[in-house]
């Protein structure tokens, strides 16, 4: 029988791995993905204490989080491959200018 503290745990880990995901990798499209498994980590742990208090909000929040994820991650990808199309690398060590030209 999965209980509160089983969905909740499997959150937490969720979460974490994307926070080491962030924190040790080099590779944006890697960070990326991080970041999107920080986001169901949470999404998971909104719609446990949604189902354990018998209430929707929580729910309809992750399906707008969700869809909200959908867009950024249309965005976001075109933003990796212009940056990959200008520097032929994703490693973030890269790109450390915000100018596109030479400096003097």
């Amino acid at each position: 029988m999965l209980t509160l503290t089983s969905y909740a745990f499997v959150s937490m880990i969720l979460f974490s791995i994307g926070v080491v995901g962030v924190i040790a990798r080099k590779n944006i499209f890697v960070i990326y993905m991080s970041i999107e498994l920080m986001l169901n980590g949470v999404n998971l742990f909104l719609v446990t204490f949604a189902r354990y208090h018998f209430n929707l909000d929580p729910q309809i929040i992750t399906i707008m989080v969700i869809s909200i994820a959908a867009a950024e991650a249309a965005i976001f990808l075109s933003v990796i491959i212009l940056l990959y199309r200008s520097k032929k690398s994703l490693n973030t060590d890269i790109f450390t200018t915000l100018t596109q030209g030479e400096k003097s």
